[in-house]
């Protein structure tokens, strides 16, 4: 890159106004106080009424003032605070007293009629209202509504018209290379480029681009992120706003926002406009859902109209994105608008793998740092959630005062990310023993069961809202779960109340969590999965699972109370099923089990290696997969 000489800075302007109104608001201010105080004469003491009665008897008063609610005495002589003149509040019931003991120590009484308020008092205020008016006026036939002429920046202009008729200029230039993990969202929407280079090219044989694309996908996976780099890669204008940016106070003040901002993209055509969180102002109209609010339908349809106002030789691109595309008007998604819909879905191991690869470019790691295996243990990492992880790594190799970043600074992050800052508890001898059974018992069942995740470490390490936790690497991402699987984890996740049951003779509160967890899978299987070889392939769900955000809606019931009793009944048999299952693996390697035990309270942490050294070979143990659920299986020991 070639020098060049940088133009030297143009002074400031000199802003009139920032001068003219604190030396209007003075000169009002000393006219207020010439007013209220007769020429050649100081401002009187303020004492008490009992204190000048006293001055009065004492002979020290000459004249006296009576006005509508004090008194103001002038004395023969100075006070000790050198002021000759006193003042005091009457009395709101009259003292009968005073005039007979003025005319008695013979001092001169002067009564002063109540004064009329000025005439530029009483138009004060309606001279500010008049000035501030005036002064709106020019600014909004100066600058216009935005901002967007010759006017001055700031003020009303920029609130009526917002910041989203203004392109942005990025900080630094993206491309495609730094939106990894989205290969098929990057050829969607990769066509797009030629368009907005050569947009002619397309317009001679009669081609037409669609003008809206809507990015969908859950928070975290790139879509803004992807919006960017269309820009970047086509070297256009990019004109970015967010869908609550339109929402104001008054009436029709989004609408014209809109408006402006199509308006300067056609300007500067070929542009883009990137809309995020369309769902904020895109809701379905006339539904309630969200609550009625006249702005918000009104630049709903400004966004409509000034999608069809599109020629097909305006190179103008309109992106949008949400994670909740269920709730969007119909109007919004129909040919013509946005038409083109985008799905950026949460990365899988290998899109991960190359996330990290995007994010580590200017980080120091340590040669020993695999990334595969930092891949591998993030199942369900938004790029959003990796980005993160690496952040709170280095943060933590910073407190070391270290020059790189360890394996260890990963997996404490990692840690951190997924369950939450360690806890300083102090945890009873027993508790922590009864912690450290409910652990060995996942740790056990999940090693000696064929079809578990293989495991990683196990921690009776308090972290958030947890007291411990067993960590296993899925080999693999899963698109589908096979019904193998899934009861192979009922069986590890009711395997820490097994263990205290069985080797402590009681249970506790500390299996709250995976009682939910095993309940919620155990119903999906038998309602949603058709698991259960009595009930069969009937959806029976009572809620609805939100595609993006993991939510549930609620939904009426659409069968009777006795098919809800026979799936309540085949949950409960299919969790009793799993907990046996775990109770005999347990059984079966007590004394393991007892080594793990003793080993975890001693270490805290174990990993793999010394799991291994505590449970031995992997025993494993027949899974109850075939027959019907709540009949226990035959199993047998294979070495």
């Amino acid at each position: 890159m070639g020098n060049h000489a940088t133009p030297p800075e143009q002074p400031e302007p000199l802003n009139l106004s920032r001068l003219v109104w604190p030396l209007v608001f003075m000169m009002l201010g000393f006219l207020f106080l010439s007013m209220q105080m007769p020429p050649g004469t100081s401002a009187p003491s303020e004492v008490s009424y009992s204190e000048i009665k006293t001055l009065i008897r004492s002979g020290q008063v000459r004249e006296a003032t009576l006005e509508a609610t004090a008194i103001v005495a002038t004395l023969h002589g100075p006070t000790a605070e050198g002021t000759s003149r006193a003042r005091a509040i009457t009395p709101q019931q009259p003292d009968a007293g005073l005039l007979p003991l003025l005319e008695e120590m013979g001092v001169t009484v002067t009564a002063e009629e109540p004064r009329a308020p000025s005439v530029l008092i009483t138009l004060l205020p309606w001279l500010l209202i008049l000035a501030f008016y005036f002064w709106l006026s020019r600014r909004m036939m100066g600058g216009g509504i935005g901002g967007m002429g010759g006017g001055l920046p700031g003020g009303i202009g920029d609130l009526l018209g917002g910041r989203a008729a203004k392109p942005v200029k990025p900080t630094r230039k993206v491309t495609f290379a730094d939106v990894a993990g989205q290969d098929e969202a990057k050829r969607e929407v990769s066509e797009l480029v030629e368009f907005l280079r050569d947009p002619d090219r397309f317009s001679k044989v009669g081609a037409t681009v669609p003008h809206g694309v809507l990015l969908m996908g859950p928070p975290g996976t790139g879509k803004t992120l992807l919006a960017r780099a269309l820009a970047g890669e086509a070297d256009v204008p990019f004109f970015s706003t967010s869908g609550s940016e339109f929402i104001e106070v008054f009436v029709g003040v989004g609408a014209g926002r809109v408006r402006k901002m199509f308006e300067e993209a056609r300007k500067q055509s070929p542009s883009i406009i990137f809309i995020d969180e369309l769902d904020s102002i895109g809701r379905t109209r006339g539904t309630g859902l969200g609550g009625g609010h006249d702005e918000r339908e009104q630049t709903l349809n400004q966004i409509l109209a000034e999608l069809d106002g599109f020629s097909p030789r305006e190179a103008v691109v309109v992106l949008a994105a949400t994670n909740r595309p269920d709730v969007l008007d119909p109007a919004l998604l129909r040919p013509g608008r946005f038409d083109r819909h985008v799905t950026l879905e949460l990365p899988d191991k290998g899109a991960r793998r190359a996330i990290l690869d995007v994010h580590v470019k200017d980080l120091p790691l340590r040669h020993d740092v695999d990334l595969d295996q930092v891949a591998a243990g993030t199942p369900g990492f938004s790029g959003a959630d990796l980005k993160n992880l690496l952040n709170e790594a280095a943060i933590t190799a910073a407190r070391r005062s270290a020059a790189d970043i360890t394996p260890d600074d990963l997996d404490q992050a990692r840690d951190k990310v997924m369950m939450g800052t360690v806890r300083t508890l102090a945890i009873q001898p027993d508790e922590k023993h009864r912690l450290a059974v409910h652990e060995a018992g996942h740790t056990a069942v999940a090693f000696y069961n064929p079809g578990a995740d293989p495991i990683y470490k196990v921690t009776i390490i308090p972290r958030g809202r947890s007291l411990g936790s067993t960590h296993m690497l899925p080999e693999h991402d899963r698109h589908t779960l096979p019904e193998a699987y899934l009861r192979v984890q009922l069986t590890t996740l009711l395997a820490g109340r097994a263990a205290e049951k069985l080797l402590l003779g009681s249970v506790s509160s500390g299996a709250d969590d995976d009682i939910r967890r095993a309940t919620v899978l155990a119903r999906s299987m038998v309602a949603r999965w058709g698991m259960d070889p009595d009930i069969g392939p009937v959806d029976l769900r009572d809620s609805e699972d939100h595609p993006f955000l993991g939510q549930q809606i609620a939904q009426p019931r659409s069968f009777s109370d006795q098919t809800a009793a026979r799936v309540d009944q085949a949950v409960i048999t299919l969790l009793h099923a799993a907990e046996a299952q775990a109770l005999q693996i347990i059984e079966t390697h007590r004394d393991q089990i007892g080594q793990l035990v003793a080993r975890l309270e001693a270490a805290e942490t174990l990993d793999l290696p010394a799991i291994r050294e505590c449970l031995g070979p992997n025993e494993t143990v027949t899974p109850f997969v075939k027959g019907r659920a709540g009949h226990r299986p035959p199993t047998h020991k294979t070495r």
